[in-house]
């Protein structure tokens, strides 16, 4: 089976096997298919091109003749040409691409990462709150493993950069109050269902943290080591303050070119929500919505 997302900021292929419920392959690269997005309300066409010369480079690389499921989240449900956008990668590539509510990203998300807890933590079911950090919005999911609430917000990696110009003093400044929404959410939750015990975090930030942490780049990157890695949030201050002191190549070793200009955005926020979800430790999950939907049509067959 073939899944793939299509986020604000990049582009995930995953090559799924149902039987071992693993990635046999995997692409990604970065898109930017909402750069402009915050200042126009559309698509533009370079951003359209990137993703269908991307998707193109990723058949060459993971046979798509198989049974395909493609989704895209925030950009595109906020594009005022959104269908114009999804019928033109169609027509290139022959993908066609389900634009998904931000309720349904959520559901898939955790579907894949509660699997990974499960593993990782045998012996546990401990509730958890988990964020999924992506480039145009950011889910809240508290698991109590019998209920789940879930939201996402409009705070994305890539928007928030564009808007403040990837001024990280700003962003730093402005965050509190525009992920007010977020706290407000957190606090309602824990007031009628207890604090949650573990906070996971999933995609692109947390996972290029605990890729620094054991000192990996982007082309060395391995997610069996990052799987499972516990972050506490001084180290994201001593991490944000090594990306902003790197050079511009040095930041592209590390992170990936693309995502050099926006991870200092990132860490911001996953510190943000640190303050919000009030929990020390966070454990970081490699698995994210693309393997969710995997998992998710792999479950439908087997019925």
């Amino acid at each position: 089976m073939v899944c793939i997302d299509l986020g604000s900021n990049s582009l995930r292929v995953a090559k799924f096997n149902c039987e071992t419920q693993n990635n046999e392959h995997f692409f990604t690269t970065v898109t930017k298919i909402a750069d402009g997005l915050a200042q126009t309300g559309k698509i533009n066409d370079e951003a359209i091109k990137r993703t269908i010369d991307a998707l193109k480079h990723a058949k060459t690389i993971i046979d798509f003749d198989d049974e395909i499921h493609a989704v895209t989240t925030e950009a595109v449900r906020k594009a005022s040409n959104s269908m114009e956008v999804i019928s033109r990668i169609k027509e290139a590539t022959d993908v066609e691409f389900e634009i998904i509510s931000g309720d349904d990203e959520a559901k898939y998300t955790l579907l894949a990462v509660e699997e990974r807890i499960d593993i990782l933590y045998p012996d546990e079911k401990d509730s958890f709150v988990l964020v999924d950090i992506g480039g145009g919005s950011t889910e809240l999911i508290f698991n109590y493993r019998n209920k789940v609430r879930s939201q996402s917000f409009p705070i994305g990696i890539v928007t928030l950069s564009q808007k403040y110009d990837a001024n990280i003093s700003l962003i730093e400044q402005k965050l509190p109050q525009l992920m007010h929404d977020m706290q407000t959410f957190c606090d309602e939750t824990y007031a009628q269902h207890g604090k949650v015990d573990k906070f996971v975090a999933t995609a692109g930030t947390p996972t290029t943290i605990a890729s620094l942490k054991h000192n990996l780049t982007y082309e060395t990157y391995d997610p069996n080591i990052v799987e499972g890695t516990l972050l506490v949030k001084k180290e994201l201050d001593y991490y944000l303050e090594r990306l902003m002191k790197m050079s511009q190549a040095h930041r592209i070793k590390s992170v990936g070119s693309g995502r050099e200009e926006i991870i200092t955005t990132g860490v911001a926020i996953y510190k943000e929500l640190f303050n919000i979800v009030g929990i020390k430790e966070s454990v970081v999950i490699d698995f994210g919505l693309v393997e969710g939907v995997a998992i998710y049509y792999c479950n439908k067959k087997m019925l």
